[in-house]
């Protein structure tokens, strides 16, 4: 069986992002309401993605990600949304930091790595709006 997945359109967010770590069980304030953040409390460590400006100082900070929303929604059932996007990204050679909500995903990319991103999906067949 042949799944076809559907042109998506993604949105580049405006805010350029951390990726933050911190000690699992930190207490950590939720960021300010905006276009997105991330806050996961794992076993092994507590994990903040949020706008660069807003990255708390006492945790470990990689810096400088671009943020990719998909702007449909699908039910779980469908098969290979998240892939049609990350599949051009590995081909391209871009690394990713990837998230879901209920509702749709995100993906991150490098700052330096967002016009060539966009360009790969683009190639994909997707819209990608700014």
């Amino acid at each position: 069986m042949v799944w076809t997945v559907p042109t998506l359109t993604l949105s580049l967010l405006a805010d350029v992002y951390a990726v933050c770590r911190l000690p699992a069980g930190t207490p950590v304030g939720s960021p300010k309401p905006g276009a997105f953040s991330l806050l996961v409390q794992a076993v092994e460590e507590t994990t903040l993605v949020c706008p660069l400006h807003q990255a708390p100082p006492e945790a470990e900070i990689d810096p400088a990600w671009r943020c990719f929303r998909i702007m449909q929604s699908f039910d779980f059932a469908v098969p290979g949304i998240l892939a049609s996007v990350l599949g051009p990204l590995a081909k391209a050679g871009i690394g990713i930091f990837a998230t879901s909500t209920f509702s749709t995903d995100y993906i991150l990319v490098k700052e330096q790595d967002a016009d060539r991103a966009m360009e790969a999906l683009r190639a994909a067949g997707h819209q990608v709006d700014l």
